[in-house]
């Protein structure tokens, strides 16, 4: 629309006045709006004035004329017709705009739609990967294992001709952290072949048949790329048993399962692939998974021993400037039960509390500082109370002791009064058996130092505050004392009820099993005696605490003393005092 150039003043002029002032020549120009109903007249002496006229007023156009003042008609229709015109095409190029976009939405959706069903696998060649065997320390017997799966495929006819079959598909079975993707890492390094990686969780999808075609597009990328390997990472995420839970289980999973299957061994051949899983939970495989002919070796990649420990410390070591005088052996005889990535996690936080220190090297402070972190927790708020503090004290020195008595001194690591976070007090830090570790086997024996060290803590309340004066301080390890004597009792048949197990097999996978299978009934007379030899256990054991720190109760007295004065014993100390006044 058509916009006047004048600026108007604050002062008002009538349709009358406006006759008046043409006819006496005042006026220099009209500008004329016939269908605004409305003029704008320029006045000789600057005034400039917008006056509201009848519609299509000819009045003013012939005064205007007699009176020879300049006047300009804007023809407002023209200007309104090109302003729609020009609104026409703006809405015209952004429905065109729109089309586009649409256009261009639906054919991703459509690609997205044809490669649903295309797995996520990613290609690894030797240049990819800068993991070797020599990075993988600690597990030698599985590193070896896996060293001749690469000499499968790189000579096949060294076995061939002895009648010997490249296995199909190698299991890694092994806790969390103990190096099974590591290793696979180091294959993908080692091999020289063509190297598919992919988690198992990839291939399930919320519709039906997707990880099945998923699977079988990826055993033909495998093969089409022969020799070949292929790793899939936590398997137990399509491989679980079939047929459980409520409804048969679910399909897509158990369809992609069963691909699974007929993929690593059906009719057809599938000559210079091998399969690489590996997960920490073998028990709940389908068996169909793990029989010969489909999975034909199971290599175990268990927690290391004190050389491998060592050498994985060795390993993470290479890139931190260490302090001359720091042993890593020493390191790995106090980091029992720790597997490759905790160790790998120790010597990280071992390098950031050096940082923190802005130290150059890093010291045996600095790993004493990042083992308490990750084994007992951040020290929380210091305790003010002093008789808060001779309470915690004894609780911790009383296990320290018994502890010292039923497993030797060594087994003592460190005892504190600082707190931790996620414990009422202080902490004794006791050193795990190497053996029962490895083996996986405990005896009844250990057991029962477990619980009386355990209870050791109320033992050392109750000689030295008294019956009535004792705490809740040791409510843990009650907890964890009493879960034990379950076990025995119920489960290990370390009881006068019997080798007999008495706990209800209530360990089911999945909530279908739980639900339907018939569940054993114990009798209330055994439900009695359980409960009483429970309850028998737990006060022999106490007692046993009670004489134990009876028979100790100078170096427990001198122990508290150094313990409040120090806050933290160390093995070193503890040792030092304990070696002289314990009495077994």
């Amino acid at each position: 629309m058509f916009r006047s150039k004048f600026s108007y003043s604050n002062s008002k002029s009538s349709y009358s006045d406006l006759l008046v002032d043409i006819e006496s020549g005042n006026v220099e120009s009209i500008f004329f709006y016939p269908r605004l109903r409305e003029i704008d007249v320029q006045y000789k002496n600057g005034d400039k004035f917008k006056i509201p006229i009848l519609y299509n007023d000819q009045l003013i156009l012939e005064k205007a004329s007699e009176n020879k003042v300049e006047l300009t008609i804007n023809n407002s229709r023209k200007e309104s017709s090109a302003a729609n015109s020009f609104a026409s095409i703006s809405l015209f190029l952004i429905f065109i705009l729109a089309i586009v976009l649409i256009l261009r939405s639906t054919s991703k959706l459509a690609s997205r739609a044809f490669g649903f069903s295309k797995n996520q696998a990613k290609f690894l060649t030797i240049d990819d990967v800068d993991t070797r065997f020599d990075d993988v320390a600690g597990v030698p017997e599985a590193a070896e294992e896996l060293k001749e799966v690469i000499t499968f495929l790189k000579e096949p006819k060294k076995f061939e001709d002895l009648g010997a079959k490249v296995p199909k598909g190698v299991l890694l079975i092994g806790p969390p952290g103990t190096g099974k993707t590591l290793l696979a890492k180091a294959i993908a390094g080692e091999s020289g072949v063509p190297f598919l990686s992919i988690a198992a969780s990839e291939f399930v999808e919320l519709f039906v048949g997707v990880g099945a075609s998923r699977v079988r597009d990826l055993f033909s990328k495998a093969k089409e790329k022969s020799p070949c390997i292929i790793f899939i990472d936590e398997i137990d995420s399509i491989g679980r048993q079939r047929g459980s839970g409520i409804g048969g289980g679910n399909d897509e999973r158990e369809q992609t399962l069963n691909q699974l299957l007929t993929e690593l061994d059906g009719f057809a051949d599938n000559s210079g692939v091998i399969v690489l899983a590996a997960t920490n939970r073998p028990d709940i495989l389908d068996a169909a998974l793990l029989r010969p002919g489909r999975f034909d070796r199971k290599i175990e990649v268990m927690l290391p021993d004190l050389d491998g420990r060592k050498k994985i410390l060795s390993v993470h070591s290479l890139s931190k400037p260490l302090s001359r005088n720091l042993d890593l052996g020493y390191w790995a005889s106090r980091t029992v039960g720790f597997s490759g990535a905790d160790l790998a996690n120790l010597m990280n936080e071992s390098a950031i509390h050096c940082a923190r220190d802005e130290s150059k090297f890093i010291s045996d402070f600095h790993i004493e500082t990042a083992l308490d972190k990750l084994t007992i927790g951040l020290r929380t708020t210091l305790i003010s109370s002093p008789n808060m503090k001779k309470i915690i004290a004894y609780n911790e020195v009383g296990r320290a002791i018994v502890c010292a008595v039923r497993n030797g001194i060594d087994s003592v690591d460190k005892i504190t009064i600082l707190p931790r976070s996620g414990s009422l007090g202080g902490y004794t830090k006791i050193s795990p058996d190497e053996d029962v570790i490895s083996s996986g086997l405990i005896s009844k024996k250990v057991l029962f130092s477990k619980i009386e060290i355990a209870l050791a803590g109320r033992a050392a309340e109750t000689i030295v505050f008294g019956e009535s004066e004792i705490t809740q301080c040791s409510i843990n390890d009650i907890s964890y004392a009493t879960n034990i004597v379950k076990e025995m009792v119920t489960k290990y048949g370390f009881s006068i009820i019997g080798p007999i197990s008495l706990v209800p097999d209530n360990n089911e996978m999945f909530l279908g099993e739980g639900l339907f299978r018939r569940k054993p009934l114990i009798a209330e007379n055994t439900s009695y005696k359980i409960d009483n030899e429970i309850i028998k256990i737990s006060k022999i054991s106490l007692n046993n605490s009670i004489e134990i720190l009876k028979k100790n109760r100078v170096l427990l007295d001198k122990l508290v003393d150094i313990l409040l004065n120090l806050e933290t014993i160390d093995k070193k100390v503890f040792k030092l005092t304990t070696s002289k006044l314990l009495k077994l």
